[in-house]
């Protein structure tokens, strides 16, 4: 049983559910002032941790070229972010995660610990752990999507790399 394959197809399939909430977007609802955390700030908070924790640990950690300290931030006061990102920034970011979870999850330690000491679990506990990440925030923001303009997310079931 090759558990990578599968942990890699779940994460794919996984940001191919946001990726469908991103595109979707309006820009109405992008950077809405209504919102207390942004549509485009939920989407990069959620790939900043999938990319994060794909990692071997938070010693060989490289943040993504483009980022912004505290962008990941969520529940903070938007007053520090001088510029949100736009809709083609995001989904550069999330085609360097889907790049990033095809380079490295095959080559992750499913036995190791976290490499994060604040997550006290094996490495392939926190796989699970940031898949189920990325899927609450999916459905966060398909919930948002869906209430103001009645979009619909298609469940994908697997994608392989």
């Amino acid at each position: 049983m090759n558990f990578s394959a599968m942990i890699q197809s779940q994460y794919l399939a996984a940001l191919e559910m946001l990726k469908g909430t991103i595109t979707r977007c309006p820009e109405s609802i992008w950077n809405s002032p209504d919102d207390k955390t942004p549509f485009w700030q939920i989407a990069y908070h959620t790939l900043f941790f999938t990319h994060l924790y794909i990692q071997d640990s938070i010693k060989t950690y490289a943040p993504w070229h483009l980022h912004r300290n505290d962008y990941e931030s969520l529940g903070h006061d938007a007053a520090h972010i001088a510029e949100p990102y736009d809709k083609a920034t995001v989904l550069d970011f999330m085609e360097f995660c889907g790049q990033e979870v095809a380079k490295m999850v095959p080559e992750l330690n499913l036995e190791g610990e976290s490499g994060f000491d604040w997550l006290p679990m094996n490495k392939l506990e926190l796989q699970i752990y940031n898949i189920r990440h990325i899927q609450q925030h999916t459905g966060e923001l398909m919930e948002r999507l869906g209430a103001r303009t009645g979009a619909k997310l298609d469940w994908v079931s697997f994608k392989r790399g």
